[in-house]
């Protein structure tokens, strides 16, 4: 058996292709343009490059687009400050503060500053206990485009058994309320959890968000699964070179499992599209206008 490929870069560029028809109509008729704002505090490298790459996606779409970089040493209550700014301000619709934050701010300072309506990546108390309740409007981003490759490539999940293995804020605890939501069984796996590799081998959905290099072999899958790989980790690949590889070991995985998404151009490739669709969403909310169906 050779699994489906599930393509994330092609549905994604799909989606980004709605996402700029329906801000080109929303400016049109509505004189709305969508604004995107970023808050980087001090210089990590790797966050430096996705608020660069939210940046540029944003601009493509036609969006306006606003970033606010801080100092690494920058205190809590600046930093409270920009939000409350940002908060303020009616041309800004979204509001992302990249995370990890330095360890003298805390992420649920910040969360709580927040403006829900603005809190495109649904991670604000109140945005969370939404999606509990069935009621979010915005979602998480990348278990929002897990969702979205997984209606695309398995159609209706109803009844199937899904194993989230990972239980963060950001992705594992989202995914799962997803995934409940489309009336799948669902088992949130972790570190204290007990023999891991037979809990996966009863899944017909696969997920793996645990942030350690092809953690998951080949013979944790049980044949036909769909495996979802949200992992992203730079490993060497000899002679001082390095290379991108998800959390579960692919060659081995593609050879049992029924459908993957690869790592990179999987789930990972709809992050910042799904990002740009909750800043459209939440400035037409923001606006009391009503959109079709993205």
């Amino acid at each position: 058996m050779s699994a489906r490929i599930i393509d994330g870069k092609a549905f994604a560029g799909g989606l980004r292709a709605r996402i700029g028809e329906v801000t080109a109509k929303l400016k049109a008729e509505h004189g709305l343009t969508p604004g995107l704002a970023t808050v980087l505090v001090g210089n990590d490298p790797a966050s430096e490059v996705y608020v660069r790459n939210k940046g540029k996606a944003a601009k493509e779409l036609g969006f306006n687009s606003f970033n606010f970089p801080l100092p690494a040493d920058a205190s809590e209550a600046e930093v409270l400050a920009r939000v409350e700014a940002l908060n303020a301000d009616p041309s800004v619709h979204g509001i992302l503060v990249q995370f990890p934050l330095p360890k003298q701010v805390r992420e649920e300072a910040v969360l709580d500053t927040l403006d829900p309506a603005k809190d495109v990546d649904a991670l604000t108390p109140a945005n969370a206990g939404l999606l509990v309740g069935g009621r979010a409007k915005l979602v998480s981003c990348t278990p929002l485009g897990m969702m979205m490759l997984l209606k695309e490539y398995v159609g209706d999940i109803a009844g199937m058994d899904a194993l989230v293995i990972g239980r963060s804020l950001l992705f594992g605890k989202p995914a799962a309320q997803l995934l409940l939501a489309a009336n799948a069984t669902v088992t949130m796996a972790h570190s204290k959890t007990r023999d891991l590799p037979a809990v996966s081998r009863r899944a017909d959905i696969l997920v793996a968000a645990i942030g350690k290099p092809e953690f998951v072999k080949g013979d944790w899958v049980k044949p036909g699964a769909t495996i979802i790989d949200v992992g992203i980790n730079r490993v060497s690949a000899g002679e001082g070179k390095t290379k991108i590889v998800g959390d579960v070991a692919y060659d081995e995985a593609a050879q049992v499992a029924g459908a993957i998404t690869p790592v990179p151009g999987g789930v990972g490739a709809m992050t910042i599209v799904c990002l740009m669709r909750n800043t459209l969403i939440a400035a037409a909310m923001q606006r009391n206008i009503a959109l079709p169906e993205i």
